[in-house]
């Protein structure tokens, strides 16, 4: 393992740099457009506007690293990155901001897609698993450190912006001086619905769905906390439960859906959505912020970030070995079309109950996501037992690119490379550092 590792960890460690940056980022934008009485709708369309970026970079980022290769590009976007944070304390006007929300997402698409790639590049197949679960929980780990460095400065001030294009700057040391020569070509994504639709409706319902719910809390989590008094820390305290929840409950629900239909666990996933939506709903209207919400608040994230693992495990059941990375590159811009919507939606709930809106728009998108996939139980039969796939865990389905799924150890990343490797262009000749 260690062996393994060595070779990786300077690009693991740029990694924590950019999902500190990111963390910080994601939650301080939201609080800093709410103290400078931005509205719902207005902070809504910031949220689709990162959601839009990080989509359209899933698809364009391959055509980018093709023509400049992979240290440029990626140096590139870090750059870019640095700038936009920057630029966001520097011009606070909310129109600006979501247009450099929409660039930050795209960056982060090429980022995740250009640093997963150099990752499967230097990993053996029986050591994929290993390190697919590493990089899970470094990535989640290091995103729930960059919001808590929230409470380090007055988010009202200029410090916090310049931490985190600090730390997207320093992100880009590992990869730059990187001895990896030409890893293999990106993925390309090629959205074809209906064939989605057809080899699993509730998987390609349920991406939507997923996306919906997770774009709602991860852009106006932070909102509600502000809204109802909360204090910086125990806001950053709020989105840390519901990361901790997420890695709590994927794998015992991942486990039980290798047991049962999957379709029941996806529905069980979605009544515990809409039981703890509902708690949090109640618990916050008398303002009781006590221990009891923060137990809501680690199984309100426990499924807003599986349903989508769920998603992807039964849309994989029914679909051949080597279409793994197609399928699940699919879903994954179905998701990215679900976390376009569920911020204006959930700007529009706030606007008519309040800050529980956020948990009305999550129970409604649970509840729809349970009720098709039980719907969807007496429509076909569950798939034999030969033919599943086991349920591995993973990333936040927020971080997930096209690459991720190369990198899974469930993809076949032999015969990924030999198909994609036709009529690709030269690269670039690598940077070479002295």
């Amino acid at each position: 393992m260690t062996r393994q590792i060595l070779p990786i960890l300077a690009l693991l460690l740029g990694m924590v740099f950019l999902m500190m940056g990111g963390g910080l980022q994601g939650i301080l934008i939201p609080v800093r457009g709410g103290i400078e009485n931005f509205t719902s709708f207005q902070l809504g369309w910031i949220g689709t506007g990162w959601a839009v970026g990080f989509t359209i970079g899933c698809i364009f980022i391959p055509h980018l690293v093709r023509r400049a290769g992979h240290v440029r590009t990626f140096g590139t976007l870090t750059a870019l990155l640095s700038v936009s944070i920057l630029l966001n304390g520097l011009i606070v006007e909310a129109n600006f901001w979501i247009l450099l929300r929409a660039m930050s997402g795209f960056c982060f698409a090429g980022c995740y897609m250009v640093a997963e790639s150099w990752l499967n590049e230097r990993v053996s197949n029986e050591m994929r698993g290993s390190l697919f679960s590493i990089y899970a929980i470094i990535t989640m780990v290091a995103m729930m450190g960059g919001q808590y460095l929230l409470v380090v400065a007055d988010p009202r001030l200029e410090s916090l912006f310049m931490l985190g294009a600090i730390l997207y700057a320093l992100a880009v040391v590992p990869t730059a001086v990187s001895s990896a020569q030409s890893p293999a070509p990106l993925t390309k994504v090629n959205l074809d619905v209906p064939s989605l639709f057809r080899n699993s409706p509730a998987a390609a319902v349920g991406a939507t769905l997923s996306g919906i719910i997770s774009s709602a809390w991860t852009n106006f989590g932070p909102v509600f906390g502000q809204q109802s008094n909360m204090s910086s820390a125990s806001i950053a305290t709020l989105l840390a439960a519901t990361l901790f929840g997420s890695a709590l409950f994927q794998y015992p629900l991942g486990k039980l859906s290798d047991l049962i239909d999957r379709r029941y666990v996806m529905a069980i996933a979605g009544i515990i959505g809409v039981a703890a939506g509902s708690l949090m709903t109640s618990l916050s209207t008398s303002f009781s912020f006590g221990t009891l919400f923060y137990i809501a608040a680690i199984g309100y994230g426990g499924v807003i970030y599986s349903v989508y693992s769920l998603a992807v495990a039964h849309a994989n059941d029914h679909a051949a070995a080597d279409e793994f990375v197609k399928i699940s590159g699919g879903l994954l811009i179905l998701y990215g079309f679900g976390t376009m919507i569920g911020p204006l939606f959930t700007a529009q709930m706030m606007d008519i109950i309040g800050p529980s809106g956020v948990f009305a728009t999550t129970t409604i998108a649970h509840l729809l996501f349970a009720s098709y996939a039980i719907y969807r139980t007496f429509r076909s039969q569950r798939v034999v037992e030969e033919e599943r796939t086991e349920f591995k865990t993973s990333s936040l389905a927020r971080t997930h690119t096209p690459e991720s799924y190369v990198l899974d150890p469930r993809s076949n990343p032999e015969a990924y490379v030999l198909q994609d490797e036709e009529d690709v262009p030269p690269m670039p000749p690598p940077i070479q550092v002295e």
